[in-house]
């Protein structure tokens, strides 16, 4: 009995041994079947871009009031870069739009898992702010157009599938690069008196957001800077001729551009300045560069410790573009490219508090409105009442979308609001993955990201409203879930 137990187990075992070596011998990549799978799996790249541009009489974001398109200066893109590394796919798009409404991300990411295969939660979707961009999500008296939202969704989704068109073999490499001249942090402390009433009428405001440049009653600014850049480059592994750059650097935005123009603002010369520097006008498919945003809810490009001279529209735009695009130029060139490495991402949804207004405060904000008649908004009280009762019927907590993505040994965190520079640096100093940056404006919109303190000073990133409502302790809870998720990723073996 025994005897025939053993022959059935020996059978057994033979013709297991068979069938794997006739997969062996089937298999189109018996490396990996054998020896090192990385030696075996081929990374990939690819980028492309998809136009989204408004049309006219569009309402744009970034005023107090409704901007309605009346001009084309210059096209609105997705830019999207897709990287794969034979087994895990990551997208990046950075549209140029002011901010984007949770539901037209989501719709996007529904569209790009369904036509390109890409997990929703391996894609990052961020806005770059320019202020001269179609409105996608409501705020202020700027309300979208609900049939330029679908326009964006199915068109950031097709920026990704011409991307994964494009995918060819690759090398990547990431760096850091540093421009200290166009960035300023815009709260500013002053002397006690001569800070302006609050739009709720109270004068507890410690800072003021863009004081006048150089000013006698200036003390000192509330917060930092970051003048990192961060940038990813990938290239041809063919003929080693660059494919896209990915590039990070917190300036809330340029502006001085025409009045009632579409533009991209500095984001978009920049792109077009880069594929200069580097030669890559006439290739296909077309080289993309984009420029996310950073950290810069409390940074603009405005030196305010002196009177600033005038500027003609786009001319302090082609500054920015020049400096910027010269200097990741420099770091594109000087870097180590690698011809594989580890690709991952995580996902995590938090609900996290409303600030709500008391009833006081509701019925002070129903008379105000009450006053107006019905006629245009016009004054910062009427604005933030109107503000103040939308609130009031909004939900007690909302979900807000926090991502974590690494590419080799390189960090990036995504979070959905206008993130202060000081909670990115706390994020790059404890990361467990280096070096790491933060793309703001991503998969959605959750307004202003103050840190406790900053939200006891006071000042217009602070004022309640549609761009700024999550709890007060919202950027410590933040800001520990993307190092929790960081140092997930960073728990993985990769390869490098």
């Amino acid at each position: 009995m025994r005897s025939l137990q053993q022959d059935r187990v020996r059978r057994i075992h033979q013709r297991a041994t068979a069938w794997m070596f006739i997969a062996i011998l089937c298999s189109t990549n018996p490396v990996a079947a054998w020896g090192n799978p990385l030696e075996a799996l081929k990374f990939q790249a690819g980028a492309a871009t998809s136009n989204v541009t408004p049309w006219l009489g569009m309402s744009m974001n970034g005023g107090m009031s409704d901007n309605p398109a009346k001009s084309i200066h210059d096209e609105l893109h997705a830019r999207a870069i897709v990287l794969d590394d034979g087994r895990t796919r990551l997208a990046f798009v950075v549209v140029d739009s002011c901010m984007i409404e949770r539901e037209v991300i989501k719709a996007a990411k529904a569209r790009i898992q369904e036509r390109s295969q890409i997990p929703a939660d391996h894609v990052v979707i961020s806005a770059t702010h320019t202020h001269s961009a179609a409105t996608a999500g409501s705020v202020f008296q700027s309300e979208p157009d609900e049939q330029y939202l679908r326009f964006l969704a199915l068109r950031i989704a097709d920026s990704v599938e011409r991307a994964v068109l494009n995918l060819a073999p690759a090398k990547i490499g990431w760096g850091m690069g540093k421009n200290s001249d166009q960035v300023f942090n815009r709260r500013w402390k002053k002397k006690p008196g001569t800070i302006p009433a609050d739009p709720f009428g109270r004068k507890s405001d410690q800072v003021q957001m863009n004081p006048p440049p150089g000013s006698p009653d200036l003390i000192e600014p509330a917060g930092p800077i970051d003048p990192e850049i961060g940038v990813i480059a990938v290239q041809s592994a063919t003929t080693g001729r660059p494919v896209a750059v990915l590039s990070a650097y917190g300036l809330h935005y340029v502006g001085g551009v025409g009045g009632g123009h579409v533009s991209a603002d500095y984001y978009g010369v920049f792109a077009n300045r880069l594929r200069e520097r580097l030669g890559v006008e006439q290739i296909a498919p077309p080289f993309v560069a984009a420029m996310a945003n950073g950290t810069s809810g409390d940074i603009n490009n405005i030196n305010f410790r002196t009177p600033q001279p005038a500027s003609a529209p786009y001319q302090q735009i082609g500054r920015v573009a020049e400096d910027l695009s010269a200097e990741v130029a420099r770091v594109v060139q000087s870097l180590t490219y690698h011809d594989h490495v580890t690709l991952d991402a995580k996902t995590v949804e938090i609900e996290l508090g409303v600030r709500k207004p008391s009833p006081d405060e509701v019925t002070r904000a129903d008379g105000i409105l009450a006053a107006t008649q019905g006629k245009p908004l016009v004054g910062m009280d009427q604005v933030y009442a109107r503000e103040t009762v939308f609130l009031n019927k909004s939900p007690d907590t909302v979900p807000v979308t926090l991502q974590a993505l690494r590419v080799g040994q390189l960090g990036i965190a995504a979070i959905p609001c206008e993130v202060f520079v000081e909670i990115g640096l706390e994020i790059k100093a404890r990361s467990r993955i280096k070096p790491a940056f933060t793309i703001e404006l991503a998969n959605g919109y959750n307004g202003y990201l103050p840190t406790k303190e900053q939200h006891a000073l006071g000042g217009y990133e602070t004022w309640r409203a549609r761009s700024s409502y999550l709890e007060v302790d919202a950027a410590s809870k933040i800001t520990s879930a993307i190092l929790q998720l960081l140092g997930d990723l960073d728990a993985k073996k990769v390869q490098p």
